[in-house]
């Protein structure tokens, strides 16, 4: 028989503890991906990532894979070899663009920044005069840092606007009419609140009327993707691939849940949390690792004081409280620890519990 392990307390950079509603909706009977009640089931959850993506896009969807797909879908359907894709890189997840976009034989144009900081938009206008795509983190989850999207979206000029929303849809404002976001990819793990397994994607009429007519992807093609996104159960659909139903089921449970709570109170609810977390680590004596005035409330980096074993230190609290933090990454991964408060998790309570054990934990590991 397989052991169960406890229940965690899942503070870290990835999969957080998702709404009880979440996941009571993984035990609901399983449909066929092409009963009507699913189908409705997926418009419904399609308009509600409508609302949390902030567009009218018809074309938003959730696809069947995680964050990393949508982040490749947004690529091989809009670049072909040689156009140019400006990527601005300020974390992990800008790296990662830059790799996913030279594999479709991109010219990538980087413009690097300082981890730790924000995207400096000027900076990334001035990279090259006519790029095919510019792509950029909304919230880095490598660093905790939010960076201006409206501010890309206000100098892409023919360009195609892509961005990476994993961390900051459902926790906080994400406009993608209103920036510019011609294409935005998110994932289910972190303020949406549902277990890992889909990625939360819209694209613009503009990008779909531009995108390549034969990626290199089958199964990425938002062409054949098409049936599920026309916004009415009335629609012309497509028959492509199986959608994971029981993970749509979920996420149309967190989704209800977001919205029941209303889209102001869950950002001002992340927003306390963060405030008091970062607050009291501060007056715990430690140093906040991301730039002031640009440190997501969500996601918290703090620096590992000298002479604490960052490693020994997350050993502890998971042994000790069943409490899992992050470390940093690259140069980064024993200095740097990484501390979420997304979705159920953004509260107070958790953040009187994430720092007595952590002051317990550095006392003990110093």
């Amino acid at each position: 028989m397989q052991q169960l392990v406890p229940t965690r307390h899942l503070f870290g950079p990835g999969p957080c503890n998702p709404y009880p509603e979440a996941t009571a909706a993984l035990g609901l009977p399983l449909l066929g991906h092409l009963d009507p009640e699913f189908i409705a089931r997926m418009d419904r959850t399609c308009d509600g990532l409508r609302t949390l993506w902030g567009t009218a896009n018809a074309r938003t969807l959730p696809l069947s894979a995680t964050g990393s797909a949508g982040m490749e879908a947004a690529f091989v359907n809009t670049i072909t070899p040689g156009d140019v894709a400006i990527i601005a890189v300020n974390g992990l997840f800008g790296e990662r663009m830059c790799e996913v976009a030279s594999r479709v034989g991109a010219e990538v144009v980087r413009v690097d920044h300082e981890y730790g900081t924000p995207v400096d938009a000027e900076r990334v206008a001035a990279a090259h005069p006519n790029p095919k795509v510019i792509a950029a983190v909304h919230a880095e989850t490598s660093t905790g840092v939010l960076s201006d999207m409206a501010a890309l979206g206000a100098i892409k000029d023919d360009a195609l606007l892509i961005a990476d929303a994993v961390t900051s849809i459902g926790g906080m404002p994400v406009l993608a009419d209103e920036w510019g976001i011609d294409i935005g990819y998110a994932g289910t793990q972190k303020c949406i609140g549902v277990a890992p397994g889909l990625a939360p994607f819209t694209i613009s009429d503009r990008a779909f009327e531009q995108r390549v007519q034969k990626p290199q992807s089958w199964y990425l093609d938002l062409g054949l993707l098409g049936g599920y996104t026309t916004g009415g159960s009335g629609g012309q659909r497509t028959y492509h691939h199986t959608a994971p139903v029981g993970m749509v089921a979920s996420l149309e449970a967190g989704i209800d849940r977001i919205l029941a709570e209303g889209l102001d109170a869950v950002t001002e609810r992340h927003r306390a949390a963060g405030t008091a977390l970062q607050e009291g680590l501060q007056e715990m004596g430690l140093e906040l690792f991301a730039a002031e005035g640009h440190r997501l409330p969500q996601l918290t980096t703090v620096k590992v004081p000298d002479g604490v074993d960052s490693a020994a230190v997350r050993k502890y609290l998971l042994e000790r409280y069943t409490i899992e933090i992050g470390g940093g990454v690259g140069q980064y991964a024993s200095t740097v620890w990484r501390i979420g408060l997304m979705g159920p998790n953004a509260n107070q309570d958790s953040v009187a519990l994430i720092l007595a054990a952590l002051k317990d934990a550095i006392a003990v590991n110093s």
